[in-house]
């Protein structure tokens, strides 16, 4: 069992968590296009709640996100896209 703790964040604070450096509102727009685009991480967030507007992710969903396979490869192509 994963006894790790991942508090409730912002969407903007965890955006930042994956993309360091950046603009926050770019940031959340990379990381909200990453799991919008993932359907079974999307399916598991809402099972738990989880409403595209809102603006705190909760404990457990922060862990879900976290724990969802995601590359560094995949995150940065996103953030090359508009540049």
């Amino acid at each position: 069992k994963d006894f790790l703790y991942f508090p409730s964040m912002t969407k903007g604070s965890l955006a930042l968590l994956y993309f360091p450096g950046s603009n926050p509102r770019i940031a959340t727009r990379h990381l909200m296009r990453w799991i919008n685009g993932c359907p079974p991480l999307m399916e598991e967030l809402s099972a738990t709640g989880y409403y595209t507007s809102q603006k705190v992710f909760t404990s457990r969903q922060v862990t879900l996100i976290n724990r969802h396979p995601v590359s560094y490869t995949h995150l940065r192509a996103h953030e090359t896209l508009r540049h």
